[in-house]
């Protein structure tokens, strides 16, 4: 009796967490303070091709549908396999998919920024390159990884270390930042029970400093990430069907 309470219950909030997920809409003030909505010049920073989609995709829904004016700036081609070449054509036909105007997507093949566990990225040099991406396009606010970087891959926290030494050195002072929030392996392999850890989450922190957007276009996510055929070749993981956000202080 006590195993069929625990399928029973499991069911039910199994069934919950999909309709929430597929049939509720995002009530987050993400970048929507006060009406009628501001649009704003957004940079998405990522370390890879991939990471659009894999770990930002439904904050990229969110701000497409929001009418945010979205920059793609990914600084590195991703050629630790030597696949460089088609990553970087992969990235550009999930953007065509996610909506994201292509001569606002930038995909840099830097010497000293190559993809890999055992490369170090200077975080000087991340932080030019962005300095030069927000004065050229009129940047609003900045998107992009935690220290842990989701996966813990080196780079994704060299792109973090590299916006804050922006944010410190040569920020105007009128730049929004934020960042992904990782979660622990447990969590990060919950599926859809994860959702209600999430807006947990924002719950116990001040109004506005931490959001969750709800992806609401699921199929999207996945038509994005199938572009990338490589990856799904290499076994990668996908991305979760929510995004924590905090702000990058």
């Amino acid at each position: 009796m006590g195993l069929i309470f625990i399928i029973i219950s499991i069911s039910i909030v199994w069934v919950a967490s999909l309709w929430k997920i597929f049939f509720s809409h995002s009530k987050s003030a993400f970048l929507n303070e006060g009406t009628p909505l501001h649009k704003k010049n957004v940079l998405l920073v990522v370390a890879h091709p991939d990471d659009e989609s894999m770990f930002f995709s439904p904050t990229i829904n969110y701000l497409t549908s929001k009418g945010h004016n979205l920059y793609l700036l990914c600084l590195s081609i991703g050629n630790a396999d030597g696949m460089g070449s088609s990553r970087k054509d992969e990235l550009f036909r999930a953007c065509v998919v996610h909506k994201i105007q292509l001569q606002q997507v930038n995909v840099l093949d830097h010497p000293e920024l190559q993809d890999g566990f055992g490369q170090v990225w200077n975080h000087g040099l991340v932080a030019q390159i962005i300095e030069e991406e927000v004065y050229s396009h009129v940047i609003d606010v900045i998107i992009t990884f935690d220290s842990y970087g989701v996966s813990g891959h080196c780079n994704h926290g060299d792109v973090h270390y590299g916006v804050r030494k922006f944010l410190h050195d040569s920020s105007p002072g009128n730049i929004e930042a934020w960042e992904l929030v990782s979660i622990n392996i447990m969590r990060k392999y919950s599926g859809l029970f994860d959702i209600w850890m999430s807006n947990l989450d924002v719950m116990q922190h001040p109004s506005g400093v931490m959001h969750c957007l709800l992806n609401e276009h699921p199929l999207k996510s996945f038509q994005a990430m199938a572009e990338h055929s490589s990856q799904w070749a290499l076994n990668r993981v996908s991305s979760d069907d929510g995004s924590d956000w905090s702000v990058l202080g």
